[in-house]
């Protein structure tokens, strides 16, 4: 089993097969959405006790939305295969159902960025993160959901996405006090959390800062080692005398 409090420079379907059921309390991702070239979308659900069982089909399309209902072909998309499309690293290609069954198989709880974009089952608990800097009329949204398997009422956090100048190096980057917001509303103290998609190590960092175990997995070179540097530029700040 992997050594905890490391970021890994690893496809995390390839880590999460190294832990037992249940082993994270809580995993707090952000995959790829699938908003660009390549999206997975729902063909068939059947209802069956307890939950669902889905059949997945794909649909290719380009960046223009008017085209995406032309463009449907059929594409192996099977986790054990060479004709497998890469779907981590690259923000515009949505996880499998393959990676939501492991993810949920590894962690008891689960927050995810841009899940109203996946097939997942019904949730009260959403969160809204409304960025105060974003204007109606810019192509950015004005907010992110993240879909969450708490029972809870869904929560609302106005904070801007810009940090301090040079700070940002991932396209999807998130505040770290966006995460450290998430862990005080949704996490236990001694909870093991897991982060699939780590990018530029914010809700790593977030954990260190408020003390929590954690695992991070991060499949592009560049941005492991960007975000590796960040993480342990946290740490040495922490053993700063205070």
């Amino acid at each position: 089993m992997l050594e905890l409090n490391k970021l890994y420079l690893m496809d995390c379907m390839d880590g999460m097969k190294q832990f037992p059921d249940g082993y994270f309390d809580l995993a707090i991702v952000d995959p790829p959405y699938g908003v660009g070239t390549v999206t997975y979308m729902p063909h068939k659900r059947t209802r069956v006790s307890g939950g669902f069982i889905d059949e997945y089909n794909i649909i290719m399309a380009t960046l223009s939305m008017n085209q995406r209902p032309k463009l449907k072909v059929d594409i192996d998309h099977s986790m054990n295969t060479k004709t497998t499309i890469k779907g981590f690293g690259d923000e515009n290609v949505a996880p499998p159902p393959e990676y939501f069954a492991e993810l949920f198989r590894v962690s008891k709880h689960q927050i995810i960025w841009g899940g109203n974009y996946f097939l997942l089952p019904p949730s009260r608990g959403f969160v809204v993160w409304r960025k105060p800097q974003v204007a109606e009329n810019f192509s950015m949204a004005m907010c992110e959901l993240a879909w969450t398997s708490f029972n809870t009422n869904a929560k609302y956090i106005e904070m801007p996405s810009i940090g301090k100048p040079g700070e940002r190096f991932h396209p999807t980057q998130k505040p770290v006090k966006l995460y450290e917001w998430l862990l005080k509303h949704y996490a236990k103290p001694g909870d093991k959390i897991l982060d699939t998609h780590a990018g530029s190590a914010s809700s790593l960092v977030a954990c260190r800062n408020a003390g929590y175990t954690f695992i991070g997995f991060e499949i592009d070179p560049d941005y492991h080692a960007a975000a590796h540097a960040r993480l342990l530029a946290a740490e040495a700040q922490m053993m700063l005398p205070v």
